[in-house]
């Protein structure tokens, strides 16, 4: 792999996760070191679940944070681990997030892996509008998901929410000029991997984000 092939990936990421941040109020993409940054901060502010600190109870929190980083062999092969890290908080609580441990795993990662992709992932798993409960990093978690689905998901706004909005004002606007338009000409549904080592098991509260 060359140097331009790398910078050319590292700027499409730089490009494509900017114009999703500005379409979305749901996180803040914060690129870290020079442009095109290899390094992004990530802070969602969307609903999720944490474990109360004084008396162990599962509230909603506001507040989530990752660290994403694409190092220089990423084109041929991608670790979780390196690739992908749990911020904070540390009491968070799902099935595919170990907080203490700053683990996080959102599916079968394959080298070259978008940014955006990548954002949709921990979206939708933050949310709990995607979960694996049998590959699970915290199994408290999934035992309660077996029995509280009816709460889940927690947040099931679409990550780009400003699009969707966009979208809906223009299909009012041409619905009153007698134009014939359908849902289908709203974009088509991110696709997401499952968590684990196998592809296409994951657990849905909701319909996939639109992309």
């Amino acid at each position: 792999m060359t140097d331009a092939t790398r910078i050319g990936f590292l700027n499409r990421q730089y490009e494509e996760g900017t114009r999703l941040a500005t379409a979305s109020d749901r996180f803040h993409l914060l690129p870290i070191g020079p442009t095109p940054p290899e390094r992004y901060g990530v802070v969602f502010t969307c609903a999720g679940l944490v474990k109360s600190p004084q008396d162990g109870t599962i509230i909603e929190a506001r507040r989530f944070e990752v660290g994403i980083w694409f190092p220089s062999d990423y084109l041929r092969r991608a670790s979780m681990p390196q690739v992908l890290y749990w911020l904070g908080p540390s009491n968070v609580f799902h099935p595919n997030i170990h907080g203490p441990k700053g683990a996080i795993c959102v599916g079968r990662l394959i080298p070259g892996t978008s940014l955006v992709d990548i954002l949709y992932q921990v979206y939708e798993m933050i949310t709990w509008q995607k979960a694996r409960l049998d590959h699970a990093l915290n199994w408290e978690a999934a035992a309660w998901a077996r029995s509280n689905r009816q709460r889940l998901p927690v947040d099931r706004r679409p990550l780009k929410r400003r699009a969707i909005e966009s979208d809906m004002a223009r299909l009012q606007n041409e619905s009153g000029t007698g134009r014939g338009v359908h849902l289908s000409a709203l974009p088509s549904a991110s696709q997401s991997g499952a968590c684990g080592r196998e592809p296409g098991r994951s657990l849905r509260f909701a319909p996939q984000s639109e992309d």
